[in-house]
C-alpha cells in the first residue's frame, strides 16, 4: 500500500495519507495506535504522508 502511495504523491496525486502497520506488532497495540491517531489528529493532518506504526 506505501508504494502505491508514495506514487501518488510523486505524481502530485491527491493522496489523503497511509498508516501501515508490521505484522508483527499485536493486536491490541495496533488498535491502540489507530484510536489514538485518530483521536489527536485534525482534519487532513497526514495529508500527502506515509507514517508507520506504532509511532512510539
Amino acid at each position: 500500500m506505501a508504494g502505491f502511495a508514495y506514487q501518488r504523491v510523486a505524481a502530485g496525486l491527491p493522496m489523503p495519507g497511509v498508516f501501515e502497520i508490521g505484522t508483527s506488532v499485536p493486536i491490541a497495540m495496533a488498535i491502540e495506535e489507530i484510536l489514538l491517531v485518530a483521536e489527536c489528529s485534525t482534519e487532513g493532518e497526514w495529508e500527502g504522508q506515509v507514517r508507520y506504526l506504532p509511532l512510539r
